[in-house]
């Protein structure tokens, strides 16, 4: 296991409690409105996504380009990948796809399966809470009579999802 997943699972775990702080403010509504607990919960999943996914490439190429470090080709490479990622935002599956086949020359997508789920839906399903997390963060709900932007049943699904990626990219990362 990577550092970058143990502490991709460290993040997660702190939208896990938000979840959960929602689970009990959800029988106080005269609290606070509970709802942004779940879109709390969401960006934070997102962004403990973003940061794993930056992190992964930047342990993987430490670890594959030791031998260059210091030299100039080394600098060159190290400070093409520090670019890449300054602008590694909202990390869907062509922009993850894209990172890693620069880098590594691997289709990292296409490691992206586990029981039930195949590398196209995965990459379907990561684009998909991509789109949630921008509504989540650029839209406020200011019509309580709209849907919420996320329920309860479908961020447990997010959390899920995102714990099997970062576990299927660690796995295939193992062999590169």
């Amino acid at each position: 296991m990577t550092l970058s997943l143990q502490n991709f699972n460290k993040a997660l775990s702190e939208a896990e409690q938000l979840l959960a702080c929602f689970e009990t403010l959800n029988n106080h509504p005269e609290l606070c409105s509970y709802d942004v607990l779940k879109k709390a919960s969401l960006i934070m999943t997102l962004t403990a996504w973003e940061t794993y996914v930056e992190d992964v490439v930047t342990e993987i190429f430490d670890a594959k380009f030791s031998l260059i470090k210091g030299s100039q080709f080394g600098h060159f490479a190290e400070k093409q990948l520090n670019e890449r990622l300054k602008f590694f935002h909202n990390p869907n599956s062509n922009k993850t796809k894209k990172l890693f086949e620069e880098f590594f020359g691997v289709d990292i997508t296409e490691q992206w399966s586990w029981p039930n789920v195949l590398p196209k839906d995965a990459r379907e399903q990561l684009n998909k809470w991509i789109y949630k997390r921008g509504e989540a963060v650029h839209r406020a709900q200011l019509d309580n009579t709209q849907p919420q932007i996320i329920k309860k049943d479908e961020l447990e699904k997010c959390l899920r999802f995102f714990k099997a990626l970062a576990q299927a990219t660690d796995k295939a990362l193992a062999v590169i």
